[in-house]
């Protein structure tokens, strides 16, 4: 099986879980978020901090398609990268459509098509902001004008919409599009030899050479990510040449890092500047990595994946230590209460994981996978799935979000929509498309990386193979699967997630992970080949709420404790426990006792253990008087980290304080 295979797998989910949640994506998410784009919506858009240079009057994102078509007049608003947020949305309702025809959906995303391919110029150039206002600045400003990055969205969202509905116009557009880049860019003579200041680019490029086979596409991203880091000065160089307004003020003001070009790309180690850029380009290049293949490309994406998840990634998959340039900072800088985690960043380091897999069969990047999908990027949507969040806090006070400039980022009730809205539709475009994450056809092989209730499907030479996997993950480990092998051998990679504590595995009512079982069991996967005919795999994981700690070096975590059950995070909310959530703590023999409440907050599972509150009946800022502290009982209840902010403006707090 070669890995191409997984774009050709047939894959339904039947999970009730993630059903209610991509029906919630379909039937509100994209309605709403289409009427935010046509200006419809009556809503309030908040700046995503205190900005006052951050556009929150409206979306205007199809009008400004609209006016670079020349049907109707005005001027460009908004964000110079908005173009973004409507290639985003195509590619969810493409996969929306990919599981349940729509024709209304279908209408309107075939309306948006149409309009995009109106705007785009004869030469194939595609960007609103400079076909409207300054189409002589082309190019001349590429650290900030993000016209490569919209493009890369573009390219991304049409080779989803082409492969869900065959509309030919799409593609015709993206191929054009490309051609343009690769007629522009490059080390050749005559071509412009420079990179876009966010990366995105590269990734589109290479999903269109994964459609098209065309491998001028793969060699231009190819060019993009060996070009970066080569010369650092580009920007500012551009800059000075330009001489004129900036598109975005204050990008410079960043270290060269934010950008990933204070190196060449393929030498970096560590993860450097901003987060999303970071994990894009890092999944590009496992991308290359993976399809050339590129030796150096491999060992330049293991270097920092490995630092982002030793060093710089949030227990709930979160990256992105600072809201200044909404970056990473050093090894261990973790402060929960003004950090950014972006739920792009979440996003993307999904993106990047599902690659590595591409790369090596090892089960900690379906662990990373999934405890991102679980948490950060869960919690970028409400339950209602018309409120979002920007950045995901692992510790939030209302007061101090309004009142403390340093943590104006920090929302405590998801809004409405963002100035900057590139999360939403982010967001919508993952959960559209999880059946791309559950299983990966590699090699010989076919892992099973989440355990979603799903059917899948997919042919190999001399036979093929049908799995139903059935479960209510995360609220049971009880996971149940039919294999239908047909005609030859079929090997079958079960992950075995590197937090259990416990796990058993049967096949066909034989225990294979027992002493003398002789499994196969490697880098965090269970191999079964399985002979043709019908199988029956049972699996079953250890659900058990567990205490998390920091390592010491993690200074805002020092003296506290996290609890998770599997995936999941948990955290404390004002709403079960009182104001003061800094008070609480969680002595280490007090037990955790799970359970699932059906009508809270739409059915979720819940913590409840015996905990303390700390309190002084010293009346003064500081005291000498130890003895004025005390401890009184308190019951402490845990929700999922995904579901916090949906019972109003409240403090939330996921580290809690614990007695030695």
């Amino acid at each position: 099986m070669d890995t191409k295979t997984t774009r050709n797998m047939q894959i339904s989910i039947t999970d009730s879980f993630w059903g209610h949640t991509r029906k919630l994506v379909r039937t509100q998410m994209i309605p709403y978020q289409w009427d935010v784009l046509n200006d419809r919506a009556d809503i309030t858009i908040e700046k995503e901090r205190d900005d006052p240079g951050i556009p929150s009057e409206k979306s205007h994102a199809i009008e400004n398609f609209r006016i670079a078509a020349g049907r109707a007049e005005g001027d460009h608003y908004g964000w110079v990268f908005q173009d973004s947020d409507v290639y985003k949305w195509l590619e969810a309702a493409a996969g929306s459509l990919r599981e349940t025809p729509d024709e209304g959906l279908r209408a309107e995303a075939d309306s948006v098509v149409e309009l995009i391919a109106a705007a785009q110029q004869p030469d194939g150039y595609l960007h609103t902001y400079f076909t409207i206002k300054e189409p002589e600045r082309r190019y001349k400003r590429l650290g900030e004008s993000h016209e490569l990055y919209c493009a890369g969205h573009f390219l991304e969202a049409a080779v989803a919409y082409y492969t869900a509905t065959g509309n030919e116009l799409v593609l015709k557009t993206a191929v054009k599009l490309a051609d343009h880049l690769d007629a522009t860019f490059g080390a050749e003579e005559g071509k412009l030899r420079a990179v876009d200041g966010h990366e995105e680019v590269e990734i589109g490029l290479m999903k269109l050479y994964h459609l098209t086979n065309e491998k001028r596409y793969l060699n231009l991203a190819d060019f993009f990510i060996r070009e970066r880091g080569r010369d650092p000065e580009l920007f500012i160089r551009q800059v000075k040449e330009d001489a004129k307004e900036p598109v975005i003020d204050g990008v410079y003001r960043f270290p060269l890092r934010y950008f990933q070009i204070h190196e060449p790309a393929l030498q970096q180690t560590t993860a450097e500047g901003h987060a999303v850029r970071l994990v894009y380009l890092c999944t590009a290049m496992a991308d290359l990595a993976a399809s050339a293949p590129n030796e150096e490309a491999r060992i330049a994406c293991e270097a920092i994946w490995r630092n982002i998840v030793d060093k710089r990634m949030y227990i709930t998959g979160g990256i992105g230590s600072t809201v200044t340039g909404e970056a990473f900072t050093l090894d261990y800088d973790l402060p929960n209460d003004t950090m950014y985690c972006e739920t792009c960043a979440s996003v993307g380091l999904i993106f990047f994981a599902a690659q590595m897999l591409r790369l090596a069969p090892r089960g900690e990047y379906a662990d990373v996978m999934e405890r991102a999908l679980y948490n950060t990027a869960l919690a970028g949507m409400a339950l209602d799935g018309r409120h979002f969040f920007y950045v995901n806090p692992l510790e939030a006070v209302p007061a101090k979000s309004h009142l403390d400039p340093g943590k104006s980022h920090v929302k405590c009730v998801r809004p409405e929509w963002l100035g900057c809205a590139c999360c939403p539709p982010n967001l919508a475009r993952l959960l559209t498309s999880l059946e791309q994450y559950i299983y990966l056809a590699r090699e010989e092989e076919i892992l099973v990386n989440l355990f979603i209730a799903s059917q899948m499907h997919a042919a190999y030479e001399g036979g093929s193979l049908d799995l139903a996997m059935n479960c209510d993950y995360p609220r049971s480990g009880e996971i149940r699967i039919r294999a239908d092998v047909h005609d030859a051998d079929a090997r079958v990679g079960i992950r075995i997630p590197g937090w259990v504590d416990g796990v058993s595995c049967t096949l066909d009512g034989k225990e294979v992970l027992s002493p003398g079982a002789g499994a196969d069991v490697r880098d965090g996967y269970l191999y079964l080949t399985l002979c043709p005919g019908g199988h029956e795999i049972g699996i079953d994981i250890a659900m058990t709420p567990k205490r998390w700690y920091a390592n010491p070096k993690v200074s805002a975590d020092v003296g506290k404790v996290a609890v998770c059950r599997g995936p999941q995070v948990f955290c404390a909310e004002e709403a079960d426990n009182g104001a003061d959530l800094h008070e609480l703590y969680l002595p280490e023999e007090a037990p955790l006792s799970y359970s699932f409440e059906e009508d809270l907050l739409g059915g979720v599972g819940v913590i409840d253990c015996d905990g303390l509150r700390l309190s002084s009946e010293a009346p003064a800022l500081y005291t000498t008087d130890r003895s004025s502290y005390t401890y009184r009982p308190q019951k402490i209840r845990l929700i999922p980290y995904y579901a916090w902010a949906n019972r109003g403006e409240n403090e939330m707090r996921v580290w809690l304080s614990f007695q030695q």
